[in-house]
């Protein structure tokens, strides 16, 4: 424990922000089969499914992310199996991910964003709900793409996103997925929510050369979470962790800090480094650096990797970076 405290200014304390991205491949041949499903979890009520990347009862198995399907009452009919239940996913999602509008009403899903018209709007879609272990703070904008290729389906990104995003949603960020790479892309086919780190997909795209939303509505919601499975070929994108630091500038002046608390500095009142010679100057070695709350707390402590001499004829600055 310190004995000499030294009061931190202003001017010693620095913040710097830092983004880390790390690249995420999910590959069709996890998702569609690898494992003959064994990787797959059926949810509650069979809702929704859970992909891990192996086995789901191995140890070592990670839950990759949740893929259900619901419409909206446009699209609701006593006829279609689970009916109600698709009908609170669509409403569930809709809530989190898209809101309300002026009237109270919650609002249907729009593939390009803008709720002043109907021209885009998903009344059917599917749900891929990543794991934040895959997703970490955010997606980075501009980096997703995903492929569902196999037998004639479609490559969906979030093309120009990096520079053309909107930021209107209850959860963050998110911008429109097309199927067209080249400018101006085309007409949406979903959206990507970056820190929800959710993708909403149009049940119209092509999949598997039919129409899916004109068999999803029959279909179980596992059905149809198995259909999108089936023709996932890949899926590429960026994740985002936000490092925010704290750089303490801890200053020894000449003055200071040159005389030790242990109990071994001194032996019958010598400063035994001094070796008894009274015009040597005392030394220490620095080999800790704690930071301490206004009520002298110790609230982190910063190991140097060796000793530091230090005595009357040197200064020293430490730069200690807490990261949280």
């Amino acid at each position: 424990m310190a004995t000499v405290f030294k009061t931190l200014l202003n001017s010693d304390i620095a913040s710097t922000k830092t983004l880390l991205n790390e690249a995420i491949p999910i590959t069709g041949t996890i998702v569609s089969g690898t494992y003959n499903d064994e990787n797959i979890r059926y949810g509650d009520g069979f809702l929704f499914e859970s992909v891990y990347d192996y086995p789901y009862q191995s140890s070592s198995a990670n839950h990759i992310f949740d893929i259900t399907y619901g419409y909206s009452s446009a699209l609701s009919s006593s006829f279609n199996p689970e009916n109600a239940q698709k009908l609170n996913i669509y409403s569930q999602m809709a809530q989190v991910l898209a809101g309300y509008d002026q009237t109270g009403s919650v609002r249907r899903f729009d593939a390009d964003g803008d709720y002043s018209t109907a021209a885009n709007t998903m009344n059917s879609c599917v749900f891929i709900n990543y794991s934040r272990l895959l997703t970490k703070d955010e997606i980075k904008k501009g980096q997703f793409v995903l492929d569902l290729s196999l037998n004639g389906g479609s490559i969906l990104g979030d093309y120009g996103a990096a520079n053309n995003y909107r930021v209107g949603s209850p959860v963050g960020d998110f911008a429109s997925l097309y199927t067209s790479s080249v400018a101006p892309y085309g007409d949406p086919v979903g959206l990507l929510y970056y820190q929800a780190g959710i993708a909403v997909v149009t049940a119209s795209i092509d999949t598997v050369g039919l129409n899916f939303a004109s068999y999803s509505a029959i279909y179980s919601i596992t059905g149809a979470a198995d259909d999108v499975r089936s023709v996932w070929n890949d899926n590429d994108f960026q994740n985002t962790t936000e490092l925010n630091s704290t750089i303490y500038f801890c200053r020894a002046n000449n003055g200071e800090f040159n005389y030790s608390s242990n109990p071994t500095y001194l032996s019958s009142s010598q400063i035994i480094v001094k070796d008894n010679n009274p015009n040597a100057n005392p030394f220490t070695y620095i080999t800790t650096v704690g930071l301490y709350s206004a009520d002298n707390e110790l609230l982190a402590v910063a190991k140097l990797s060796e000793p530091i001499k230090k005595d009357p004829t040197t200064e020293l600055t430490f730069r200690v970076r807490l990261d949280y």
